[in-house]
């Protein structure tokens, strides 16, 4: 196919134009989910909706770094693809990835213009998963039209998988408003990510995934969409984790490297010590003590607790004892985390107070 090859820095990708009907089979629909038990279900309404029933059947896998498909989106753009009439239908490129490392053939004298191979597999999409969908509908109702449509997009190949992960982060986060949530969720695929960024990510990830970890299966990593009681926000629990290594950065890289596999133990005790204190009350829908808001004042107490002398030495040769020791007061102060009144005991403008007042609150009462 004839291809226009851009060269920046060290990099280079492709210019192509594809047919809507030869671009359509050659790319494969993906989004990123998590596996734990829960089912994203259609409703009864739904079922005979082809729309809904496309994106049922979309792959879904831990791996994926694209969103769950938008079934108003799609139908938006179906919508707007029928009944546009001077306006370009794609005015975008759509963004194609392949591992594969094509073959390019100069033409003639010209040096960044010949004829590039096709990959052997399916293209991953980078940017324009809705639109290529709405245009996969089009296609079916319109097909005659649909041949006359041409696809600008660009090509790029022979990288690893995550090179393609760090593109849909740096395109989604600028300018288009994606959960929070998401991206964190992909920080630690992301080369210019700084270390301490991908400690943060990898740490709430690790925190969800164990089964070691008070909170598996309790962190939202979807952003929204969870079916499953959820305690706090993914992007929520990164920032503190963030705020905690990065207002005692010597402290994790000098004991733990920035590393992640290094640091998990260290967290989870510390957390595994606040289950076991709070066991009457942990996870219990009358109290507030597992909601975001204490959460995080929880974790911003552990920021209180490392700057003691000694403290990772004790660690290692006490473990979860340490923390239960600190924290053994907290036992008797259920009844401050009770729902019943819980907004006038803790009384703020907002939440950003409230966490803080909670965090001053438990570091008063550390033993």
């Amino acid at each position: 196919m004839l291809a226009t090859q851009i060269t920046q820095k060290d990099g280079r990708f492709y210019f192509v134009s594809y047919k809507a009907a030869d671009l359509l089979p050659k790319v494969h629909f993906t989004s990123r989910y998590y596996y734990e038990g829960e089912q994203i279900e259609a409703s009864e309404a739904m079922a005979s909706d082809e729309v809904a029933k496309f994106i049922g059947a979309v792959e879904k896998k831990e791996l994926a770094f694209q969103r769950l498909l938008n079934r108003r989106k799609i139908k938006e753009i179906v919508n707007f693809l029928e009944n546009a009439a001077v306006q370009p239908l794609i005015p975008g490129t759509i963004l194609l990835f392949t591992q594969e490392e094509l073959s390019f053939k100069r033409i003639g004298q010209y040096a960044s213009v010949g004829d590039l191979s096709t990959p052997t597999g399916k293209y991953l999409i980078i940017d324009g998963q809705h639109r290529l969908a709405g245009l996969r509908f089009y296609s079916e109702h319109h097909p005659q039209e649909a041949d006359q449509i041409d696809v600008p997009c660009m090509v790029f190949d022979g990288k690893s998988a995550d090179f393609a992960a760090e593109m849909f982060v740096i395109i989604n986060s600028t300018h288009t408003r994606i959960s929070k949530s998401h991206l964190v969720d992909l920080l630690d695929r992301v080369t210019s990510v700084s270390p301490e960024k991908k400690l943060a990510a990898r740490l709430v990830t690790m925190l969800y995934e164990h089964s070691s970890s008070p909170l598996q299966y309790r962190i939202n990593r979807l952003g929204g969409r969870s079916k499953q009681e959820k305690w706090v926000l993914q992007s929520e629990l990164y920032n503190e984790f963030h705020r905690l290594v990065d207002q005692d950065y010597d402290f994790w890289e000098y004991n733990f490297n920035l590393k992640a596999d290094k640091a998990y133990d260290f967290v989870v005790d510390y957390l595994k010590a606040v289950a076991a204190v709070m066991e009457n009350i942990w996870g219990k829908k009358s109290y507030m003590f597992h909601k975001a808001v204490t959460l995080k004042a929880v974790i911003r107490v552990l920021g209180e607790i490392i700057e003691e002398d000694d403290l990772y030495e004790r660690w290692e040769e006490h473990g979860q004892k340490i923390f239960l020791e600190k924290v053994q007061n907290w036992s008797g102060l259920a009844k401050e985390f009770r729902s019943d009144g819980f907004y006038e005991r803790f009384a703020a403008k907002g939440q950003v107070e409230r966490t803080r007042k909670i965090h001053d609150f438990l570091t008063k009462n550390l033993a």
